[in-house]
């Protein structure tokens, strides 16, 4: 192994001294706090986070590593992605990158080339990127069409065990809303998420059917305690409003149980009242709006010949200040709903700031990749800097947002319980095997 920039001690008491810390991911310390981001030293036994203390204020006898101001951030949580069709670009790109040829070019690949076997490949390969940038919990959506879904949450539950000292996994039910109409599927779908302690999702579309298909997906949940992970909106068209209906179906059933929804592109295209409205509904119902941005400005308002007038992304900010919980994500990878990516939540974070302007300030910025989505996921015990915590971190040689968002971070280095990781890339050749080269 190789660090670019720092070799931290390899022991079981240490410091990284002289550190700068984003704030919104610090838990517990107190300090002067400059555009988000604050100073101190960390102190690591035995894998914990035993201090977080003023620079210069560490045990002297204990050995050091002097940051020189470099940052250093908890490990992140990547709270919508599709490890299922991760990579698959090579076998089955999208013709034309709109969202129509994605839907048809995954149905292609996945009817002809989704065994076991091919899936567990590429979905391991992708977690060991992301471990090697430094993620520590992934959500993921699996499609579920039969007979798909025995197969992909099978191969999911044995990586997750495969993986659990590494990166802890989620996993969510994707498939048409209207499949619940065939009974036996839509029973033995929940029983497989069931079986695997997963969730229910679901791409939701407008029809005259919307509201009694929701209460039966919110009703189902109900009774099986299951939480919910949704496709929404994600479309240019101003009349698709299914993220509405969405919340008036929680409030209407009284559903008690955490909700997300994904996208919500097109509440960018609707009036100031309709969309008042709806993130007003939006914080009532308790829901958590997940974006992504890099598939989204991807996907949306492309046509042929045509530069795209808007960014494809949902209303982050006015979402945010109406106090819902809000975070960003990679979604697709290497896959025709997204021709490029490597699951780097820093390289999501670079470019949220840029298309959602999470700048200027970005004294809160550094939440939506690290405490929010992790607090979604229901794990507040990860994305965050605290006395008491596994020392999981990545340090940046980046002392300024200037410098962390100018350049893609490669010389960083990524602790696992104060033990520095090979964060050595998986080699895209190892994938000829399944997707060609």
């Amino acid at each position: 192994m190789t660090y670019s920039f720092i070799s931290p001690p390899n022991a079981g008491r240490f410091v990284l001294s002289n550190a700068t810390l984003p704030a919104a991911a610090v838990t517990g310390y107190q300090g002067l706090v400059v555009e988000g981001l604050v100073r101190a030293d960390i102190v690591i036994a035995d894998g914990i986070i035993a201090g977080v203390l003023p620079p210069g204020e560490a045990p002297v006898e204990l050995a050091k590593s002097d940051l020189k101001e470099g940052m250093v951030w908890p490990c992140f949580a990547d709270m919508h992605t599709h490890l299922d069709k991760g990579h698959i670009w090579p076998r089955n790109a999208n013709p034309d990158g709109t969202f129509p040829g994605a839907l048809e070019a995954v149905r292609a690949d996945r009817e002809a080339h989704w065994s076991a076997a091919d899936v567990k490949k590429r979905m391991e390969f992708s977690l060991r990127s992301a471990y090697a940038h430094g993620t520590s919990l992934i959500r993921t959506h699996l499609d579920s069409l039969a007979p798909q879904h025995r197969i992909s949450f099978e191969v999911f539950a044995e990586m997750r065990e495969a993986w659990k000292d590494r990166i802890a996994l989620q996993a969510v039910a994707l498939f048409p809303m209207e499949n619940m109409a065939d009974a036996a599927y839509f029973a033995d779908l929940v029983a497989v998420v069931r079986e695997t302690g997963g969730l229910i999702g679901g791409v939701t579309r407008m029809s005259a059917a919307l509201d009694s298909q929701l209460d039966m997906l919110f009703r189902t949940a109900a009774d099986t305690g299951l939480d919910v992970d949704l496709h929404v909106d994600e479309t240019d068209d101003p009349a698709a409003e299914t993220l509405k209906a969405i919340t008036q179906a929680v409030l209407r059933n009284r559903f008690d149980g955490k909700v997300t929804a994904g996208h919500c592109c097109s509440l960018a295209r609707q009036d100031e009242e309709t969309t008042k409205r709806t993130v007003d509904l939006v914080a009532e119902a308790g829901i958590a709006i997940v974006s992504l941005p890099m598939c989204n400005m991807y996907l949306q308002d492309r046509y042929c010949g045509r530069t795209p007038r808007w960014r494809g992304v949902t209303l982050f900010k006015e979402l945010a200040a109406a106090g819902v919980a809000t975070a960003v994500a990679s979604d697709n990878t290497r896959d025709p709903f997204y021709a490029y990516g490597d699951l780097d939540p820093v390289e999501v974070f670079r470019e949220a700031v840029r298309i959602l302007h999470l700048d200027h300030p970005l004294d809160t910025a550094a939440r939506v990749v690290t405490t929010s989505p992790a607090d979604i996921l229901g794990r507040p015990d990860v994305g965050r800097i605290a006395v008491g915590a596994s020392a999981d971190l990545v340090l940046f040689s980046a002392r300024r947002w200037s410098e962390f968002l100018s350049r893609p971070q490669s010389d960083r280095v990524v602790l696992r319980r104060g033990k520095v990781i090979d964060r050595s890339l998986p080699d895209y050749r190892e994938l000829d095997s399944v997707v060609g080269a």
